[in-house]
């Protein structure tokens, strides 16, 4: 293992690709950034400029390296959209159901730190040109690639 390498952590997660193959396995983030305490969030992870990133599966011995074009989705056990409880409370919901590439749907909530009046879905969507952005269920967390969003509907 080289000296320069940075500790990295294991995430449980489930990765879904553009072929339709849904994988459980671990992805990792590092375990401190420069910019927040704490480690590296999934989101922060696949919106890093790298094409690839580490994925051990569940049914398999070593890790594989994900292309992130060919990554639909990537889902963890509840993990909060936003980690600052000051801005998670400030954030509003939107209510959002995608269709992706291959026809599967999500529904769930999208936490949006925008200004009140660009606070629509559309917004939301359109904040960002990371490859990746967040909704989430009850249970689950979904990072989303925007590539792979067919459309989006709001829910509210």
């Amino acid at each position: 293992m080289s000296q320069f390498s940075l500790p990295r952590s294991p995430v449980p997660a489930r990765v879904l690709l553009d072929q339709g193959v849904s994988r459980p396995g671990g992805v990792f983030v590092m375990e401190r950034v420069p910019h927040h305490d704490g480690a590296e969030t999934v989101l922060e992870m696949l919106n890093r400029r790298e094409g690839f990133f580490a994925f051990r599966p569940a049914d398999e011995e070593g890790v594989l390296l994900m292309s992130k074009v060919h990554t639909v989705s990537v889902a963890v056990d509840r993990q909060a959209p936003i980690a600052d409880p000051a801005r998670l409370s400030a954030a509003r919901m939107l209510g959002i159901e995608l269709v992706l590439v291959g026809g599967s749907t999500l529904g769930g909530w999208a936490s949006v730190e925008l200004p009140e009046h660009h606070a629509r879905l559309l917004d939301y969507l359109n904040a960002s040109d990371e490859p990746f952005f967040a909704m989430w269920t009850h249970a689950t967390t979904h990072y989303v690639n925007r590539a792979h969003v067919l459309y989006a509907r709001p829910l509210d």
